[in-house]
């Protein structure tokens, strides 16, 4: 009997330390910033954990930097990054893969000069003071409109500020500009005026920024399914904005919680959104993003980006390949491909 109760109690330990493996396993962090992006919606409502049975947790991120740092450390297996800092981690050798474009930047993001300060070209902000989230896409867009202006970034003063960092610093009088997004990017807006955009930077330069999902690539290898379905949310939620955006207004329920998980004014969700551009499964998958290996938009976009941040010193390499980085394979298995 002690023999047969022996191995019964073994195995009950095995099974419970196997059930304990498989809840472990369901088990997923996502970082998210405070972008107004659609997808919010989801979030507010926990369809990502409804739709895949896993326990999700979000954890809120100041910008992208701050993302791949948490994502280095193994806290965080999914997260929202812009193309610098993505490309800045994949450089220092980040096992992370981009699988879904969440927003092309366009004109979300801009540089914003204070009024009164007598700053109407790139050129005047020589010797002034920029706050800036560093390693970040805005990051990346000021360093293109110093060059644009033909000025060294040791002639300006250029500060790491996070975006709530930057809120205050401009309440206070402590900086002439700053380069964000929203919802910090509209407060400062009321007292100033935008310089440059991150859509007139690209039109200029032809580096387009974006934001994007990354996922880290041990973890993607065995939770594929979760990953297909959180794209087929994200794309829902996109679609639903285009086909009509007057259902994401401050005063609908879904424009309400844009405001809230990003940390913004319901007031100014419809501008917000408005500025961005959010690609079709279809686009996705195409050449112009994730498809075409290295002449894929995001494959020669971040080479571009990391090419830029190795000259201004800020990576100490780049990668040969960023193609193999780039994972459509959960936006084709969203339209069944």
């Amino acid at each position: 009997m002690v023999f047969t109760l022996k191995h019964t109690l073994t195995g009950l330990l095995a099974a419970l330390l196997s059930v304990s493996a498989i809840a472990a396993d369901k088990e997923v962090v996502i970082a998210y910033q405070d972008m107004l992006v659609p997808w919010r919606y989801a979030q507010q409502v926990n369809e990502v954990a409804k739709a895949t049975g896993y326990t999700v947790t979000y954890r809120k991120f100041g910008g992208g930097g701050d993302v791949i740092r948490a994502m280095a450390s193994g806290s965080v297996q999914v997260g929202e990054a812009g193309s610098s800092p993505v490309a800045a981690g994949l450089s220092q050798g980040l096992g992370i893969q981009v699988f879904w474009i969440l927003d092309n930047i366009n004109d979300a993001e801009a540089l914003v000069v204070r009024n009164g300060s007598g700053i109407t070209s790139l050129q005047q902000l020589k010797g002034k003071t920029i706050g800036v989230p560093f390693v970040s896409t805005s990051h990346f867009d000021t360093l293109l409109a110093l060059k644009l202006a033909g000025l060294n970034p040791s002639e300006v003063k250029v500060v790491n500020l996070r975006p709530p960092e930057i809120a205050a610093a401009w309440a206070r009088g402590d900086i002439d500009a700053a380069f964000v997004w929203n919802p910090v990017l509209n407060g400062i807006k009321k007292d100033g005026s935008v310089l440059i955009s991150s859509g007139q930077i690209a039109a200029k330069t032809g580096d387009a920024t974006f934001d994007a999902f990354v996922a880290n690539t041990d973890w993607a290898q065995h939770n594929g399914d979760f990953l297909k379905a959180l794209v087929k949310i994200l794309a829902k939620y996109d679609a639903d904005y285009r086909h009509d955006p007057a259902a994401w207004v401050g005063t609908t329920a879904k424009g309400q919680a844009v405001a809230a998980i990003s940390g913004g004014k319901p007031e100014d969700v419809a501008e917000s959104l408005a500025l961005y551009g959010f690609p079709t499964v279809q686009e996705q998958i195409s050449d112009t993003w994730l498809g075409g290996g290295k002449n894929g938009g995001v494959s020669k976009s971040l080479t571009a980006t990391a090419e830029f941040l190795h000259q201004q010193n800020t990576i100490q390499s780049v990668l040969p390949d960023y193609s193999i980085v780039v994972n459509p394979a959960y936006a084709k298995a969203a339209l069944g491909q």
